[in-house]
């Protein structure tokens, strides 16, 4: 990679390898770039996205997010308080954005309680099925 906006000292990989490495489509992650929920750290000479180690975390929180029904806006509600909770140093700031970390957890085990219930339909129907 020859982009002088490439980090330097981390390791980098291409859209293709993020990809593969996640399990996502490549248009999904296009398309999160361009709503803005996961820029691309840096583009070669060519136009090619460059993505960090970061940024695969970054990903893989919003593909946990996905199967419990987050908007993409509540994606990016959430990505910001993860992110000002890296570099807040203000104790009470950081209380505020714990507790609004709290509401998404909390949200995410009621969603995830949902799934449970519905899962558990779909295990009735499929007994349903096997008795013919």
């Amino acid at each position: 990679m020859t982009d002088a906006a490439e980090p330097t000292g981390c390791r980098t990989m291409h859209i293709g390898e993020l990809a593969e490495r996640t399990g996502l489509s490549l248009r999904t992650i296009r398309h999160y770039d361009e709503v803005g929920i996961l820029p691309a750290t840096a583009r070669t000479d060519g136009g090619f996205r460059v993505y960090t180690e970061e940024d695969l975390d970054r990903l893989m929180v919003i593909r946990r997010m996905k199967p419990l029904g987050f908007t993409l806006e509540e994606m990016k509600d959430l990505l910001a308080v993860i992110d000002a909770l890296e570099g807040e140093e203000d104790e009470a700031a950081a209380a505020g954005l714990r507790a609004r970390l709290a509401v998404f957890r909390d949200s995410a085990v009621e969603r995830r309680a949902k799934l449970m219930q519905t899962l558990a339909r779909a295990d009735e129907f499929i007994d349903v099925l096997t008795r013919y």
